[in-house]
C-alpha cells in the first residue's frame, strides 16, 4: 500500500479523456452537465482546476490555506485542448502524490483541515469520476468507471457511506448523483480525510476503511511499522472498523488511530474507540503497543492527547478504558493518564473499569 494514489489518478484521468474524446465535435458549451449548474464545457474545465489545484497544496506543502493561484484557458480553446489539459494537470497530481513523502499533510477544509497524499489523490480521482459522469450524462453517452477506481475513492475518503449493491451505484448515491435501494436520496453530502492529532512525540493519524481492511487481513495498512508490528490487538481493533464501516456506523473521528513516531516515521502502536460516543455521552478507548515500543510512555502520551481531544467534543461527558485484572502495566497507563477505577467488570471479576470524566461533570 505504500505506492498508491498516482496511478489511481492517471487511471481516472486516461477513463475520463478516452470517453470524452469521443464527443469533441459535439458543442459542452450550451449543454447542461447533469444535474449541475455548470455546462459541460466549464465542468470540463473545473476537473483540470480542481487537479493543479490539489497538485499544488501538496507540492507546496500548503498548511493553512489554499495556495493563491488558479488556472485559465487560453482564448479559443476547443474541447480538445481542454481533455489537454485535464491529462497535463492530472500527470502533475500523480506526480505530485508520489514524490510527497507519507507523512506529509497540506490543507483542504473537509473535515479536519488537513489531508495526506493518499486524501488529495482520492479527492482528485473523486473530481475526475463524477464530474466525468455529469458531463456524459449531460451529453448523453455512457459512462460506468472501474469498480477499483470507485472502491479507491470510497474507502479513503467515504469512510462513512456503508458500502452498497456496487462501488459506483455507491459512490453516485452517496454525492447526490443517483438511488440506492432502502436508501434516502442524499441533498448535501462531503467527503471526510482522515483525522490526525499531533503530541510532542507522535502523530496519531486516523486510519480510513481501506488501511483498517488491509490490518485486518494481514497487511501493514500503509504504515511504516517498528519491528514487531503491527501487533494481534491492531489488526483485531481494525476488523472491529471494517464492521463498523461494513454496516454503516462508522464515524471516521470515532475509529482508530495509528500511533506514529515523529523522530522516524514508524507505527509504535495503535489506539482508538470502540465506536462513537453513546446516548449518555460515554466513549470507550483501546489502545496497544508494539513490543519494543513499550516503556517509553507513548501509550500515555498519545492517551492524554486523545481523552483531551474526546473530552472537548459536544455531549461527551466521559471516556472509559476496561482493562485486564493481569495487565498491569495497562492499569498504569490509564492512571498516569488521569483516568480513576470506577467499578470491576462482572465476569468473575476479571476486568477493571477506568474512567475520565470532563471537568465540572
Amino acid at each position: 500500500m505504500h505506492d498508491l494514489g498516482g496511478a489511481q489518478v492517471e487511471e481516472a484521468v486516461a477513463d475520463c479523456v478516452a470517453l470524452l474524446r469521443t464527443v469533441t465535435d459535439r458543442d459542452w458549451e450550451t449543454v447542461r452537465a447533469g444535474r449541475l449548474e455548470w455546462d459541460c464545457r466549464a465542468t470540463a474545465a473545473h476537473i483540470a482546476s480542481d487537479l493543479i489545484a490539489y497538485a499544488g497544496q501538496l507540492a507546496g506543502r500548503a498548511q493553512d490555506a489554499y495556495v493563491p493561484f488558479e488556472i485559465s484557458l487560453d482564448e479559443g480553446t476547443g474541447n480538445a485542448g481542454i481533455l489537454d489539459v485535464i491529462e497535463t494537470t492530472g500527470a502533475l497530481l500523480a506526480a505530485a502524490v508520489r514524490t510527497t513523502p507519507r507523512g506529509v499533510r497540506a490543507f483542504h477544509p473537509y473535515p479536519f483541515r488537513s489531508a495526506d497524499r493518499v486524501g488529495f489523490a482520492a479527492m482528485g480521482a473523486a473530481e475526475v469520476l463524477l464530474h466525468t459522469h455529469d458531463i456524459a450524462e449531460g451529453l448523453g453517452v455512457a459512462y460506468e468507471p472501474p469498480a477499483g477506481l470507485c472502491t479507491f475513492v470510497l474507502t479513503r475518503i467515504f469512510p462513512h457511506v456503508q458500502p452498497g449493491p456496487s462501488p459506483w451505484q455507491t459512490l453516485l448515491w452517496a454525492t447526490g448523483r443517483g438511488d440506492l435501494p432502502g436508501r434516502a436520496p442524499v441533498t448535501e453530502w462531503r467527503w471526510y480525510n482522515s483525522p490526525l492529532l499531533r503530541t510532542d512525540r507522535l502523530t496519531l493519524e486516523g486510519v480510513a476503511p481501506a488501511a483498517a481492511i488491509d490490518l485486518s487481513t494481514g497487511g501493514d495498512g500503509g504504515f511504516e511499522w517498528l519491528t514487531g508490528g503491527p501487533i494481534d490487538g491492531t489488526r483485531e481493533g481494525a476488523g472491529m472498523m471494517v464492521k463498523q464501516y461494513e454496516t454503516g456506523v462508522l464515524r471516521p473521528e470515532w475509529g482508530m488511530y495509528a500511533l506514529v513516531r515523529r523522530e522516524d516515521g514508524r507505527a509504535v502502536g495503535a489506539m482508538g474507540f470502540h465506536g462513537a460516543p453513546d446516548e449518555d455521552g460515554r466513549v470507550e478507548v483501546g489502545y496497544d503497543l508494539v513490543e519494543d515500543a513499550r516503556g517509553h510512555g507513548y501509550a500515555t502520551e498519545a492517551l492524554r492527547a486523545l481523552s483531551a481531544w474526546a473530552l472537548a467534543r459536544d455531549g461527551v461527558r466521559a471516556v472509559t478504558a476496561v482493562v485486564d485484572r493481569a495487565n498491569v502495566p495497562s492499569q498504569n497507563v490509564v492512571a498516569r493518564a488521569g483516568f480513576a477505577l470506577v467499578a470491576q467488570d462482572a465476569a468473575e471479576d476479571e476486568q477493571f473499569v477506568y474512567e475520565l470524566r470532563a471537568s465540572g461533570d
